[in-house]
């Protein structure tokens, strides 16, 4: 009898420690557990959402950090592998997949050593360090020394980035030398011979009023050393390094495969910036395909206009003839500003939700805008910002304004700037879904906004439409010379010569775009693959439904989970197909 109560103990004692249910409860409080954790492991993260406990604290990106980072995103991921869709709701489900994709993508990116390449062609880790002053609010003594340590800390910040690009240097794991030509300058500007010229200054040139004389004096003095001893310095060690010896000793390829494991590389980034299964030779054949219908297209524009001359003959006349371009950078910024307006008065014959959060337009930053692409959405840092529409105003004879409606429909409204804010409200949802933004969705969403601008009349002329199935083609020729440089052979002087050919794209704008490519492997291939799924997945809802599609309903199912896998928005449109069906009966 005795050892039968031990037998019947031990058992219920067994049976306890596994009777953990797998369901959306257990899930939820997982998903609380790690976005706590990264939080923790990414000050700057929590800095945005409002946190204020690190605030005085950078990401450690020592190699013992980013160990111990990675053992947690593992075991994170068993623990995941543990749910699956029959014990999930169909939203738990979705929040599942995409934990596993952002952990997947962390584990990825240790796994490849990317912290060992921080840099591409038009960004770095010491332009990202530039934000600092915007990630914090600055209402109490406590909140500007907290600024002040993190001044403080980007001395060494830098040295270990530093560290790491010299390891990186000794195995051949760097950015190619020639899409680094110029970068030293996006450094340089950084480095002023006053203190207070420091855009890291600028917190301490505005305290609010009920602060004592004493401590806006002190925190002056302590903000200025700050920067003199750390902060400068910093920036000064990284441009010497770049010029004498990052760039000189970088890489004469250009490929991907070229890198350590680069084969396996470049198709793991694909499949993450795509969520597909294709590979890159069908991804390449994709984009083949597509040159050569948008081609067409824009042929008809030309036989319309009866210009006297081939397709090529009329781009070359587009990058040539003034009337086409802004003689100043704010006649541009007033053009895409008149632009937003006109697309944001018909918002509501397209959308039944608009976001809250507003938008503004802005130059590209001085500092950064040579090598920088022609636009961006920057979304805000804090809920009391809005989010900003760059607009590249250098080199404006490179900045067509044909090519501007596209442009603007793509980076603020209806694209990037609706898309994400609406994600970033969804109130209801998990962190890990209302900010994970998955490329081939976000992306795909951009560029069928650029075709929403049919529909809603932004292109009032045949060089507008022209401009527009323009940036259409350069998202299609994308595939083509990611994949042709990354893995099939191509020279850099090929892939500027197939984008010459075949878009109205400046050979600035086409050799800076090139120079991304060539350093962010698979990431272009994300907006025409998304986009190519959306406008099929519209077209099969259009099908099924008939005169009941209503394209404001459409855009909501397409919109109302935030960012997700391709795959998944395909079965949330199946869902909403038949759910509008049921409506019917």
């Amino acid at each position: 009898m005795y050892r039968f109560l031990i037998a019947a103990t031990l058992v219920i004692f067994s049976l306890g420690i596994s009777a953990k249910t797998y369901d959306d409860k257990s899930l939820y409080a997982l998903l609380d557990d790690i976005w706590q954790y990264e939080l923790s492991v990414s000050p700057l993260l929590a800095s945005r959402q409002g946190n204020t406990e690190l605030a005085h604290a950078l990401p450690d990106i020592s190699i013992k950090g980013l160990e111990e980072q990675n053992k947690h995103w593992l075991d994170y991921q068993s623990e995941l592998a543990n749910y699956n869709e029959n014990n999930l709701t169909q939203e738990a489900y979705i929040a599942l997949l995409m934990q596993q994709y952002r952990l997947a993508n962390y584990i990825d990116q240790y796994k490849y050593r990317d912290y060992l390449v921080p840099i591409n062609s038009e960004y770095g880790f010491h332009s990202a360090m530039a934000s600092l002053p915007n990630l914090s609010t600055f209402k109490r003594v406590t909140d500007y020394k907290a600024y002040i340590s993190r001044l403080q800390g980007l001395k060494p910040y830098f040295e270990q980035q530093i560290a790491y690009m010299e390891q990186a240097l000794s195995e051949g794991y760097t950015q190619p030398r020639v899409v680094l030509e110029g970068f030293e300058n996006s450094i340089s500007t950084y480095l002023v011979d006053d203190v207070k010229d420091s855009g890291f200054y600028s917190p301490f040139m505005q305290f609010p009023d009920y602060f004592s004389d004493t401590e806006k004096a002190s925190l002056e003095k302590q903000g200025q050393q700050a920067i003199r001893q750390f902060v400068l310095p910093a920036y000064q060690a990284f441009y010497d390094f770049m010029v004498n010896e990052y760039i000189p000793g970088s890489r004469t390829t250009i490929a991907a495969e070229k890198w350590p494991n680069g084969v396996e590389y470049y198709a793991n980034r694909a499949k993450h910036y795509t969520t597909t299964d294709m590979t890159p030779q069908e991804i390449h054949e994709l984009g083949l395909s597509e040159v050569a219908r948008i081609r067409a297209q824009m042929q008809q524009i030309v036989d319309d206009l009866e210009f006297d001359g081939s397709i090529n003959a009329f781009i070359t006349f587009l990058r040539e003839d003034p009337q086409f371009y802004a003689t100043s950078a704010e006649e541009l910024l007033k053009e895409a500003s008149f632009i937003a307006k006109k697309m944001d008065a018909k918002l509501p014959s397209l959308f039944e939700y608009l976001p809250r959060t507003p938008y503004g337009v802005a130059p590209v930053p001085d500092a950064i805008a040579p090598k920088y692409t022609t636009g961006r959405y920057i979304h805000p840092s804090r809920d009391d910002e809005p989010g900003y529409y760059w607009v590249n105003t250098y080199a404006l004879d490179k900045r067509p304004l044909y090519a501007l409606p596209a442009l603007t429909l793509h980076e603020a409204v209806p694209g990037h700037h609706l898309q994400i804010s609406l994600a970033a409200e969804l109130e209801n949802l998990p962190m890990v879904r209302r900010n994970t933004y998955i490329s081939a969705f976000g992306e795909g969403w951009g560029l069928y906004s650029e075709f929403l601008g049919i529909e809603a009349g932004i292109y009032e002329d045949p060089y507008d439409n022209f401009g527009r199935l323009s940036y259409e083609m350069w998202r299609a020729c994308r595939l083509v010379v990611d994949t042709g440089m990354h893995t099939m052979g191509w020279s850099r002087q090929k892939a500027v010569d197939y984008m010459m050919e075949n878009t109205a794209l400046s050979e600035h704008n086409v050799n800076t775009e090139i120079d991304r490519y060539i350093s962010w492997p698979a990431q272009a291939l994300s907006y025409k693959i998304g986009e190519i799924k959306i406008k099929a997945l519209r077209q099969k809802a259009e099908s099924a439904l008939g005169e009941h599609f209503d394209v404001r309903k459409f855009h909501r199912a397409v919109l109302e989970n935030g960012s997700v896998p391709l795959f998944i928005l395909e079965q949330n449109i199946d869902a909403f197909i038949e759910e509008q069906k049921a409506k019917e009966i």
